[in-house]
């Protein structure tokens, strides 16, 4: 039975051809509940918060943020998604610009365009594709100057007075929100130099930007938090719910393997622990923003380089009390005690048999009701998820056929 290869992270996955949604019934058990309490309600509503997920290779962790990514999106949020392997942790100014990348800033100033042509009384179907506000205007005898001055107006109440934006974040957004509406007028040059200041590019002169009137500082590891916390206002102008983001393999920053693309030292790791730390202190301080860390057992039982290894982080995000029920609302997430809890028989054998039907194959056979209670009994001890022994039941079943 052949394996397809996760998108972020290059390792096997198991999930990967299977529908969202249909590949793992018993996972809903969490997916359903954070839709519904966070997507839906808190994030919606102006929360924000962190979750952390982990469990034994093969338990679904990879599976499970793909998963959350799709109903993200169905719940009209903007979704980052990116792995450890390829992004580095320890400067947060490199989380920031990779979840800059994938968001599409220009999308929501589009939207709050149009918001704003709203505010000012006229309807915006009326304007026709591909002409800007201001020229709309001049034709209709409205292009005077108190209706330029209304519209610098309105581009300072919804930039920059607003509370939750970076006071540099907040000009560059209304001076590419201003270039979008034809006033004020931007030049292409400068409203790329602009996009490029936002992303973090070192190659931008701030000499170059002063001659705008504009004067700000480099992204850094300091002040990317901010910037984040300005995006994702931006991102909840534009229309969206908010902003969902899912970091995948953290387990890297302990890993040892010649194969690895990045390898973590000792004060690379700590300061991506102390950046995680000060993510979760700030978070409060956020709106409209979820974040779900996903990470092999080892970064928990390796106590010399693991998570336990720095308290002012392990403090914050340890479960103080463990009940013996899975316990939904815990930012911890346990990917094998969720699965030693919804995981029966008839779980496992409807797991297989969606991946039997991926393959598109009918000499692909699923695991039958014996099989599958078998298979449970024994998943408790061992090194690898229930997820990840059904694929290796199946192929054995396949092998015999």
């Amino acid at each position: 039975m052949g394996t397809e290869f996760s998108e972020i992270s290059g390792r096997p996955e198991i999930y990967e051809n299977i529908p969202d949604g249909e590949g793992n019934p018993g996972i809903r058990f969490l997916t359903d509940f954070w839709q519904e309490k966070y997507l839906r309600e808190y994030i919606r509503e102006g929360g924000s918060k962190i979750k952390f997920v982990t469990g034994r290779s093969g338990s679904g962790k990879t599976h499970f943020l793909r998963l959350m990514a799709s109903i993200a999106r169905e719940e009209n949020y903007k979704v980052a998604r990116f792995s450890a392997r390829d992004v580095w942790m320890h400067d947060f100014r490199e989380i920031y610009v990779e979840i800059f990348r994938q968001c599409d800033i220009m999308e929501c100033l589009e939207a709050a365009s149009r918001h704003l042509i709203q505010e000012m009384g006229f309807d915006v179907q009326e304007i026709p594709a591909g002409l800007r506000f201001i020229d709309y205007l001049s034709q209709n005898g409205s292009g005077d100057a108190l209706t330029k001055r209304e519209i610098r107006s309105q581009l300072r109440q919804m930039f920059l007075e607003n509370p939750l934006l970076d006071n540099n974040f907040a000009l560059a957004c209304s001076m590419l929100t201003g270039s979008i509406l034809g006033y004020p007028v931007l030049e292409e040059q400068n409203r790329e130099m602009l996009l490029s200041w936002l992303e973090g590019d070192r190659n931008v002169k701030l000499s170059q930007l002063r001659a705008m009137d504009f004067y700000p500082s480099r992204v850094t590891k300091y002040n990317a938090r901010h910037m984040l916390r300005s995006l994702a206002e931006v991102i909840r102008m534009g229309g969206y719910s908010g902003l969902f983001i899912a970091i995948d393999d953290m387990e890297v920053l302990v890993s040892r393997s010649s194969l690895e693309q990045v390898h973590y030292t000792k004060m690379k790791r700590e300061d991506t622990y102390e950046s995680i730390r000060q993510l979760i202190d700030d978070i409060d301080s956020m709106k409209n923003i979820m974040f779900a860390y996903a990470f092999g057992r080892e970064l928990l039982d390796n106590e010399n380089a693991g998570l336990k290894s720095y308290q002012a982080l392990w403090m914050r995000i340890q479960n103080e009390i463990v009940g013996e029920r899975f316990n939904r609302f815990a930012d911890m997430v346990d990917m094998d005690r969720l699965a030693a809890q919804e995981y029966t028989p008839e779980i496992i054998a409807a797991i297989s048999e969606s991946m039997a039907k991926a393959q598109n194959s009918s000499s692909v056979s699923a695991l039958d009701r014996e099989a599958a209670g078998q298979l449970a009994a024994r998943a408790h001890t061992g090194t690898v998820g229930i997820p990840r022994l059904i694929q290796m039941a199946m192929q054995e079943v396949n092998a015999d056929v």
